[in-house]
């Protein structure tokens, strides 16, 4: 299938890879924009997991008030100043302030949960499927399911991102580590939210 100059530049406008992966995804995608999309990702977290082991020692902080009622603090990491001042990286961390601000996520991701947390919730959805009369091993993964959920709602990294909800943070995360070529963490944040 013959991929044309305008679909690659199509692509590489809302990915902002560089051309030569935009037009490989392409063509192994048979020209279908969606499921190169997809191709991309699944890269850009190949390439997320071979920088796992490098030091972020540069970045930066972002801030975002809306309306005066709830204000988001943002430390973004990465490895270099270079990415640390580059306009897209800065970007994204406002886009994070901002997901932050929306969806009011309690931790960066499952790891981060307290296990004394995780445990209560559990009881509390255990004690509620037991009421359901159903067997111990359907309650289990009935459970199991809410559990997920639950981590979903609170787990920044889980979340779908508030512009397109068919992407993660997780995903915008990897897109944005293949774009700079660099290790990125997000590494804490702070939600200030008046409560009157």
């Amino acid at each position: 299938m013959e991929i044309t100059a305008k679909e690659i530049a199509a692509l590489r406008e809302k990915t902002g890879l560089p051309m030569m992966e935009v037009k490989a995804a392409l063509v192994e995608a048979g020209g279908n924009e969606e499921k190169a999309i997809e191709i991309l990702r699944k890269k850009g977290m190949a390439k997320s997991e071979k920088r796992a082991d490098r030091a972020t020692s540069n970045g930066v902080i972002d801030s975002y008030v809306h309306g005066g009622r709830i204000g988001v603090l943002t430390e973004v990491l990465c490895e270099t100043d270079f990415v640390a001042k580059n306009e897209d990286f800065k970007a994204f961390a406002h886009e994070i302030s901002l997901q932050i601000a929306a969806s009011a996520p309690k931790y960066i991701n499952k790891d981060k949960i307290p296990a004394l947390e995780l445990e209560k919730e559990k009881e509390i959805y255990t004690a509620e499927s037991k009421t359901s009369g159903k067997p111990e091993n359907i309650i289990e993964k009935i459970v199991a399911g809410k559990i997920e959920t639950y981590c979903k709602e609170i787990c920044l990294l889980d979340q779908p991102y508030f512009r397109d909800p068919k992407m993660t943070i997780g995903d915008m995360l990897n897109e944005t580590i293949a774009k700079t070529g660099e290790k990125i963490v997000i590494s804490r944040f702070a939600r200030l939210e008046l409560s009157c």
